[in-house]
């Protein structure tokens, strides 16, 4: 079996807003989500700011939260997401959702409802941790009190909040929410994870071992230990003197990236399920590639080995060449390594039409969300394809030699696109492209 796979919903949370249209608004506007941190107290870290999550209120979509107490950022983020897609898709109304009442629609077969989702971790309990690390440390000591660390720890930190850091509970609470009792499954692949989790969703549904997949990815990493250990890699931008300006992908100035927060999340089926409820279609899934470079746990491949399989192998899959690509939403991270390698990569996959291929990063506005990075993206593509309209690479504003390509610098610009790639590339080697298309009958 080899159902053709078609996108019907689209729901983000993003340090630019959290309606589709007002974030999309603000994206070909080149408006910036980035300003200082103030999720914690930043002021003697390297980095100082970050792309946040603002005035983000969760009762806007769900109108029950009480099954959902205790819940971290992360997963607060997936559950305004997905109730954004779910009512976009026009899906039987949820029992949570404020403007719907409980349904008694019967017509969707909920054991044929899966979800993938590319999740991390969520909020730590930094108070009570701290706390309990100090209570066991005896000044002068280079040890801690095993045993005085575990009682403090029992007495101090909360149940709920050490369950809510697991990695699979944004996908448990989506669960639910919408009542899906199909496949379940979750990754973690760093910054490619949602790319690879809506990439996998696809390939349940070619299979017919689903009829409707809720795919996406939530992250929240903006807090000590997240900054801390990217600082530590020098991988963060340190221009604190203008953090709108930080993020700057392709730019012979870039100096790291900026971290973001958020989630972005599309209900995917397979066309004869969407037809028959005669939902409306967004954009067709037509290919996927996936691939692992094997080189280091941090550095991508040099050569862009990895990504120029990805690309290649997911044109293969949506039997498409490159001269039919009309826009590449690049991973563009705004780090020396990652802007110079994809570029290469493009270049080789590409070839001549390389220069000729519009390409952006909306990281630029946004920031890094992480493991929601690539579902942003995505989204990103469906609404350029709609709207026929390009979205900027901000500051963009000193050529690299290295980076020569067509980055839509500073302006959106409309273009006649009809198939889109994305790709989303993460530590440790993770190399994920996605590629859709106007849908057609």
């Amino acid at each position: 079996m080899n159902n053709r796979v078609v996108i019907t919903g689209l729901g983000w949370v993003t340090p630019m807003g959290h309606s589709l249209e007002q974030v999309w608004k603000r994206l070909l506007a080149g408006e910036s989500g980035i300003a200082n941190t103030t999720l914690f107290d930043a002021s003697t870290f390297p980095t100082r700011f970050s792309a946040q999550v603002k005035d983000y209120d969760l009762s806007q979509h769900i109108a029950d939260l009480s099954r959902h107490p205790g819940i971290g950022r992360n997963t607060t983020f997936a559950l305004g997401a997905c109730a954004q897609a779910w009512k976009m898709a026009g899906l039987p109304a949820l029992s949570g959702n404020p403007d719907a009442q409980t349904s008694s629609d019967n017509s969707l077969d909920l054991d044929r409802v899966g979800i993938y989702l590319g999740s991390g971790e969520g909020s730590l309990d930094f108070g009570a941790f701290t706390h309990a690390a100090l209570t066991a440390w005896a000044p002068g000591s280079t040890s801690i009190d095993a045993v005085q660390w575990a009682k403090t720890a029992f007495e101090r930190m909360s149940m709920r909040r050490e369950i809510e850091q697991e990695i699979n509970m944004p996908l448990s609470h989506l669960a639910l929410l919408t009542g899906a009792q199909g496949p379940a499954l979750n990754c973690l692949t760093a910054c490619a994870a949602s790319t690879q989790a809506i990439g996998e969703a696809t390939e349940i549904l070619r299979r017919g071992d689903a009829d409707v997949m809720i795919g996406g990815g939530a992250h929240s990493m903006i807090h000590p230990f997240g900054v801390t250990g990217f600082n530590r890699l020098t991988a963060l931008s340190t221009h604190n003197e203008n953090p709108p300006e930080a993020s700057r992908p392709f730019d012979a100035n870039r100096d790291g990236f900026v971290l973001g927060e958020g989630a972005g999340v599309v209900i995917l089926e397979t066309l004869d399920h969407a037809q028959k409820r005669g939902a409306k279609i967004l954009a067709e899934v037509v290919g996927y590639g996936s691939t692992a470079d094997a080189f280091r746990i941090t550095d991508q491949h040099p050569e862009g080995e990895g990504a120029i399989v990805a690309m290649t192998e997911a044109l293969r899959d949506a039997g498409l060449t490159p001269d039919d690509v009309n826009y590449i939403n690049a991973h563009g991270t705004g780090t020396k390594e990652n802007d110079g390698n994809e570029t290469l990569a493009i270049k080789k996959v590409f070839g001549d039409k390389a220069h000729k291929v519009p390409i952006s990063s909306i990281k630029s506005m946004m920031g890094h969300l992480i493991a929601a990075a690539g579902a942003v993206e995505l989204i990103t593509c469906v609404l350029a394809i709609r709207d026929q309209m390009l979205p900027p690479t901000m500051n963009l504003h000193t050529s690299d030699p290295e980076c020569d390509l067509d980055y839509v610098p500073n302006k959106a610009r409309s273009a006649r696109i009809d198939v889109a790639l994305s790709n989303s590339f993460g530590f440790g080697g993770q190399n994920d492209t996605l590629v859709i298309k106007r849908f057609t009958a």
